[in-house]
């Protein structure tokens, strides 16, 4: 079968035809969508904070397709995949039985970015944040997948004001199409505090950080008392200074989040959610199908932050 492979750390996968997995029938499944996401780059770097499998592997953590019962496909589901054989082959290896039906309204592209940017994003404001309605919440990287789904999710769970920050013009003009009340520019920090107050009309309950970094704090020091922040990312950077009359003189939350600690039942009740909202319409993701063959330019792409889902599939012509 053709597979992408991480041959070495730090290095783009390889396309290289590679021996079928071995699993029984209930556990292989018939790969025709296989999303790229950000942990798959830090996975690859060797240096992922959960640990990375030995090369050379096969890569990509979850994807759509259809299981192989008696050599026939069955119906469509999405699924997490068990590395070391990952998504981004002709065939996967589930992981413990993680399968979920997909409906057929929703197509392969925004089935597979309802996956773990989208499961994140709707857990961190809810199981973390456990946004109420009427609040004001922010979401940071509002212009990636995860953060255009937050949006949108934000708007769902009735949030009375949405704003949306990032770096990219495009990306928070988008965001204002799904919903967000205002955006907030976060490529210049000197005064962002004070232009994310003035976006949240002076009230910030909720924040959604997958960057860190300066525009985490900038976010941090605009919240109001009793506000909860839910670090989940690092896109602009590991490391931030924060004051600690910031956090205990408004009694401020900050919340950590990863899906490796979240039981796979809670993700899966959170992904049907998300594909309820976009069988009806009610959540859209920009995405683009790729051959597989395209996996090492795809991979390149992602590194460098593509604003939408990029998608890989074996069934795509090169």
């Amino acid at each position: 079968m053709r597979a992408a492979v991480i041959e070495r750390y730090g290095e783009p996968p390889v396309l290289r035809q590679r021996d079928e997995p071995s699993a029984d029938s209930a556990n292989l499944i018939e790969v025709t969508a296989a999303p790229l996401n950000p942990v798959d780059l830090s996975m690859a770097s060797g240096k992922f904070y959960a640990g990375s499998p030995p090369t050379p592997y096969v890569p990509g953590g979850e994807g759509v397709g259809r299981p192989l019962q008696a050599g026939k496909a069955g119906p469509r589901v999405y699924f997490r995949a068990a590395l070391p054989h990952g998504a981004l082959a002709e065939r996967a290896v589930v992981s413990s039985g993680q399968t979920i039906p997909i409906p057929d309204a929703i197509p392969d592209g925004v089935a597979a970015a309802l996956g773990i940017p989208g499961t994140a994003a709707y857990l961190a404001l809810t199981r973390r944040a456990q946004l109420k309605a009427g609040e004001t919440v922010l979401i940071l990287a509002a212009s990636g997948v995860l953060g255009s789904i937050a949006v949108q999710v934000a708007r769902l769970l009735g949030a009375g004001r949405v704003i949306a920050g990032a770096r990219d013009d495009r990306g928070l003009a988008r965001a204002k199409e799904l919903g967000a009340h205002a955006t907030v520019d976060l490529k210049q920090t000197d005064g962002l505090t004070d232009r994310i107050r003035d976006a949240s009309g002076g009230q910030l309950n909720v924040v959604i950080d997958p960057v860190w970094g300066a525009p985490g704090v900038a976010a941090l020091e605009a919240m109001s008392p009793h506000g909860r922040f839910v670090q989940l990312g690092q896109s602009a950077g590991p490391e931030a200074a924060i004051k600690s009359g910031t956090v205990r003189g408004r009694y401020l939350s900050i919340l950590g989040y990863t899906s490796f600690l979240v039981p796979w039942d809670e993700q899966a009740a959170a992904y049907r959610k998300l594909a309820d909202y976009a069988a009806a319409g009610q959540i859209k993701v920009e995405f683009e199908i790729l051959p597989l063959e395209a996996a090492p330019d795809a991979w390149k792409q992602q590194a460098a932050s593509p604003h939408r889902k990029l998608v890989l599939s074996p069934q795509a012509k090169p």
